[in-house]
């Protein structure tokens, strides 16, 4: 739900942007507002004002809540700026305000920023559990805050230009945040896929794990459910892939602070804070296998405190081990209360898993690497796409450097489009929950670009043409051709 032209005072910084976390259950007594603060940045904004943002954000979810009572309030649109929402749990909520852009007309869709939010939550609730379950355990908050703040910093550390934080823009609408990308792979490669996950799961003996198989940064396989397989692809992406790696250890951010784990106290304890998105701290060793000491150090064997994570399908706490061969990486995620004697019973496991599974991993590697014609693989002359199937949450783009050619009128328009398609796909899901929304979208941009949407029982298309001529016949054609050579045709504009 959004409502428009909601008159405000407050003010951003640090490059237009605020985000809040907040807890609507607490704090209701006068004189105890601060309790329900439970993140803000930025941090050093003086609290009668953190109140304020959060005591507008908390009056208009009251207020959108008598008219839609059902669906929570999702984006209010001010003179200045937006105020965009997402409840992550019930009663906690995150808010980010961003100043609207003076030099265009649409800057940021605002289901972008919602899934920028959604990330954030689904990343911390992987490795830390829910934020309900926290302040449930330490009620004074104080253990939650010491987690959340670290964490979405780091998490922001990426978004950084410099000193100025850079929020997922309208250049970014070739993009799918809370999707996988998936290789495509040929009949006699999937069959070696195959045949490794059977043998990394019969290597373990009666250890039941689960696996996600990358191939540079690209999904292969996984035995997860689609939320958990996100939440892990989206990390090994950001931290973990022979790409991220690299990209890593040749920037430095000036957020960086500490390579341990710090300890803090809440309320009669002194608690240890992971930071499991600290960027630079993972690296790959002698065996193979990823470490890092984040978690800190073990006291009997003095390595690496293997990671930890919950998974969302059975609230299981798991170890996530990660393994590196060249191109290929394997996430395994093995149940903590199946192994026995801590660190020593998971590296006999992991050694064990290796060497049933290693010979099957370098034929796997070989021919996917064989298959692989580089970071351009998934180009198509001519065309700039985004392929989303809402179903299966996986996407497929035009590489960045590809996109990065259309001109700023072309993007303009198309960021105008997906915004044009995230209200009707609102609407329709406000009417009925259970309805698909299905709709053909071709414009012109001021450039004479042709721009095209085009929704199909889940599956979305979204396209920019700019060498194409003035007729809508040609746009068409093309659409046509894409989508039977590329999408088994499921799109035309006929």
């Amino acid at each position: 739900m959004g409502l428009a032209s909601v008159s405000t005072t407050a003010t951003t910084t640090e490059g237009g942007i605020q985000l809040c976390i907040f807890d609507l259950s607490r704090g209701q007594n006068e004189g105890e507002e601060l309790d329900k603060i439970l993140f803000f940045f930025p941090a050093d904004l003086p609290f009668p004002a953190q109140l304020s943002v959060i005591g507008l954000s908390e009056g208009l979810i009251t207020f959108t809540r008598i008219f839609s009572p059902e669906v929570a309030c999702e984006v209010i649109e001010a003179d200045g700026h937006s105020h965009v929402f997402y409840e992550a749990e019930p009663d906690i909520w995150m808010v980010m305000m961003v100043e609207k852009s003076k030099e265009f007309e649409v800057s940021r869709r605002i289901e972008a920023l919602r899934k920028v939010l959604k990330e954030i939550h689904c990343l911390f609730v992987l490795f830390h559990g829910s934020i309900r379950t926290m302040l449930e355990k330490e009620p004074s908050g104080g253990l939650v805050r010491s987690h959340l703040y670290p964490f979405i910093m780091d998490y922001l550390t990426g978004f950084f230009v410099g000193k100025k934080l850079k929020i997922p823009s309208f250049r970014d609408c070739l993009k799918e945040r809370g999707t996988v990308q998936m290789l495509t792979v040929g009949r006699e490669a999937a069959i070696e896929v195959q045949a490794l996950v059977k043998t990394l799961e019969s290597s373990a003996g009666s250890t039941p794990f689960y696996s996600l198989v990358l191939f540079q940064d690209l999904l292969v396989s996984t035995t997860l459910s689609p939320d958990d397989t996100i939440n892990l692809f989206t990390y090994a992406v950001l931290r973990q892939t022979p790409y991220a790696l690299s990209a890593l250890s040749s920037s430095r951010s000036y957020l960086q602070k500490g390579s341990t784990p710090s300890h803090i106290v809440a309320g009669d304890q002194s608690v240890c804070v992971v930071r499991p998105l600290q960027p630079n701290k993972w690296r790959k060793g002698e065996d193979g296998f990823l470490t890092t000491e984040i978690w800190g150090i073990d006291s009997n064997s003095l390595t690496p405190v293997t990671p930890t994570v919950w998974l969302q399908q059975n609230g299981e706490k798991m170890y996530l081990c990660t393994y590196q061969y060249r191109s290929l990486t394997l996430i395994l995620l093995v149940p903590v209360s199946s192994v026995l004697n801590w660190e020593q019973g998971l590296s006999s496991v992991k050694q064990q898993v290796i060497e049933h599974a290693s010979s099957k991993i370098r034929t796997v590697e070989e021919k996917l690497s064989k298959g692989w014609s580089g970071e351009n693989a998934y180009h198509v002359g001519g065309y700039r796409y985004l392929l989303v199937n809402d179903n299966t949450h996986v996407s497929r783009a035009s590489p960045p450097g590809k996109v990065a050619t259309l001109t700023k009128e072309s993007i303009l328009a198309l960021s105008k489009v997906r915004e044009e398609v995230d209200l009707e796909k609102n609407r329709a899901k406000c009417d009925n929950a259970c309805r698909r929304t299905d709709l053909e979208i071709c414009i012109r941009a001021k450039n004479n670009a042709w721009v095209i949407a085009e929704l199909n029982k889940g599956d979305e298309l979204y396209m920019v043409l700019e060498k194409g001529n003035k007729t809508l016949l040609y746009a068409s054609e093309a659409v046509e051709k894409f989508s039977n050579r590329y999408c088994n045709g499921a799109y035309s504009l006929d």
